[in-house]
C-alpha cells in the first residue's frame, strides 16, 4: 500500500474532496518529513502551513471546493510574493515590503487554497545554474545525502522541497534553465513554459525578456495535474506512442556529456522506437549561436542590472562575487548591441518554431553533465561548469519554446539523468501528455519508477 504522500496529486486531491482525508492531516505528514540539513527552505513556516491546512478543512467542510489543489503541500521559490512570508530573492536580507505581492502564479494556487509551506533557496536573482550561494547554506541534493552535490539552480531548493517530501509541488522560475536543471539533476519533473504564457506578476525579475514561471512536480503525472488545474487547458491522455513524432537534437546537444548522461538518454530514445514512436535527426536552427551570444553576456546580465540599479540600488554591493562578475559584463554592454541582440534573438526564435513543424518533440539530454560535488565548484572552476551546466536549457529559452524535463535513469556516478522533450511555443499540454506516456514505459522497463504514477 502506498504511503499517503507517495500517491499521485490526483488521488489525494480526491480524497481531500470526498473527506476521506484532512488537509491537516496532509500537512503535519509532510512535515514530518522536513529535514533542516538538506537546506531546501530559506523560510520554513510550519505555523503558516497549518494555519491554510485548517482553511482548507473548514472549506471542504462547508461544501466549497475552490479548486483541484485545495490542501496540497507546496513550496514557493524564494522570488515568488508571498503575503506573509519575506521575499529575500538569494540575497542577505529582505527585500522591500513591495515585493511580497502575490502575483498571478501564487494567487492561482492560493486562491484553490493550496498549502504554502514555505519559501525555497533561489540562487542570489536566479543568475547561475549551480544552486550554490555566497549568503545561505547551500542546499543539498536529496539524492545523495552522504556526498554535498549540486542540487541545480537556480531553483535551487525547488527539487529538494520534493525530494525530501515536504511539498508535492514546487514553484519555480525558468530564464536558462532554472526550473529544468533543478528538475533534472534530483530526478523530478519540471516544465518551462512559453514566454508569456503564465504572466510574471509577483516575481523578482532576472531577465524581462526571457523569465518565464514554471513548476517542478515528483512526477510527469502531478506535473500535468498541475498544469490543467492552474492553466486550465486539458492534457490529452497517449494510450500509446505509435506515431509520436521525435526529432533527435543535433551533436550540439550531446558533445561532451558525462559517462552514462548521453547512454541513458539514447536507451530512452531506443526504448520509445521500440513502442513505436518514429524518429529522426533535426538541427535546430541558432542553437549554437545563441548559446555563443549567451557566453558572451548575452542580454540577461543587462537587463538584471537594469533592474537592480533602479528597483534595488542598495542591493549591488552586497551581490554573491559570481552575480556580480557576470552582471557587470552586462552594464557595459552599449545600448545599440543591446537591441542589435535582442532583435537577433527573435529572428532566430521564428527559425527555431519553423524547424519544429511537424514534430511533436525534440529530444536530448536536459543537462549534459553529473551535478558536480560543491567542493568541486571553486570560484576558478564556476563559470566553466555552470554554462555547461546551462547549455541544452538556455537555447530553449533563447528560442522563445517550451519544453519538459523528466529522469530516464541515473548516470556514472549514480545521478539521475533528465530527459528534455522541446516544443514549439503553446506546446505544453502536448509535451506533458508524452512525458507522461514516456513515463509510464519506462515504469513497464524498470528503467525509472517515479513516485505517485
Amino acid at each position: 500500500m502506498l504511503n499517503l504522500l507517495d500517491q499521485p496529486i490526483g488521488a489525494i486531491s480526491a480524497q481531500l474532496a470526498d473527506g476521506k482525508l484532512k488537509a491537516q492531516e496532509l500537512i503535519e505528514a509532510a512535515q514530518a518529513r522536513y529535514d533542516p540539513k538538506l537546506n531546501g527552505y530559506v523560510s520554513w513556516a510550519p505555523d503558516f502551513a497549518r494555519q491554510q491546512a485548517a482553511a482548507a478543512d473548514a472549506a471542504f467542510a462547508s461544501g466549497n471546493r475552490l479548486g483541484a489543489l485545495q490542501g496540497i503541500p507546496i513550496s514557493v521559490k524564494d522570488l515568488y510574493g508571498v503575503a506573509s512570508l519575506p521575499t529575500f530573492a538569494g540575497s542577505p536580507r529582505a527585500l522591500p515590503l513591495e515585493w511580497r505581492r502575490e502575483g498571478w502564479l501564487v494567487r492561482r494556487f492560493r486562491d484553490q487554497l493550496a498549502v504554502v509551506m514555505g519559501k525555497s533557496h533561489t540562487v542570489e536573482f536566479a543568475f547561475g545554474g549551480l544552486g550554490v550561494s555566497a549568503h545561505w547554506p547551500i542546499p543539498w541534493n536529496p539524492q545523495n545525502r552522504k556526498v554535498h552535490y549540486s542540487p541545480g539552480g537556480s531553483s535551487s531548493g525547488a527539487g529538494v522541497t520534493l525530494g525530501e517530501g515536504t511539498a508535492l509541488l514546487a514553484l519555480g522560475t525558468d530564464t536558462g534553465g532554472s526550473v529544468r536543471i533543478p528538475a533534472s539533476v534530483t530526478g523530478h519533473v519540471g516544465l518551462k513554459t512559453t514566454i508569456g504564457r503564465w504572466p510574471t506578476s509577483g516575481i523578482v525579475p532576472l531577465s524581462t525578456t526571457f523569465d518565464t514561471p514554471g513548476v517542478l512536480a515528483r512526477s510527469a503525472a502531478d506535473a500535468a495535474f498541475a498544469f490543467e488545474s492552474i492553466d486550465g487547458e486539458h492534457v490529452p491522455t497517449l494510450d500509446d506512442l505509435g506515431g509520436l513524432r521525435l526529432a533527435v537534437a543535433e551533436p550540439f546537444f550531446w558533445d561532451g556529456a558525462a559517462p552514462g548522461v548521453a547512454e541513458r538518454a539514447q536507451e530512452a530514445l531506443r526504448l520509445l522506437e521500440a513502442a513505436g514512436a518514429m524518429t529522426r535527426d533535426l538541427a535546430l536552427a541558432g542553437s549554437a549561436e545563441v548559446y555563443e551570444l549567451y557566453r558572451s553576456g548575452g542580454i540577461v546580465s543587462t537587463e538584471l542590472y537594469a533592474f537592480l540599479s533602479r528597483d534595488l540600488p542598495a542591493w549591488i554591493e552586497t551581490l554573491d562575487p559570481r552575480v556580480r562578475k557576470r552582471m557587470e559584463a552586462g552594464s557595459a554592454l552599449p545600448a545599440w548591441e543591446y537591441i542589435q541582440r535582442r532583435n537577433r534573438y527573435a529572428a532566430l526564435a521564428q527559425g527555431g518554431a519553423a524547424a519544429l513543424e511537424g514534430i511533436d518533440a525534440l529530444v536530448c539530454p536536459t543537462v549534459p553533465i553529473s551535478p558536480p560535488p560543491i567542493a568541486e565548484v571553486t570560484d576558478d572552476a564556476y563559470t566553466g561548469i555552470n554554462l555547461r551546466m546551462l547549455r541544452n536549457t538556455c537555447v530553449v529559452n533563447f528560442l522563445g519554446l517550451c519544453a519538459v524535463t523528466l529522469p530516464v535513469g541515473r548516470d556514472q556516478v549514480g545521478m539521475p539523468v533528465g530527459l528534455q522533450l522541446t516544443g514549439r511555443p503553446g506546446a505544453e499540454a502536448r509535451l506533458l501528455a508524452i512525458a507522461r506516456a514516456i513515463e509510464r514505459l519506462l515504469k513497464r522497463k524498470d528503467v525509472w519508477d517515479s513516485p505517485a504514477i
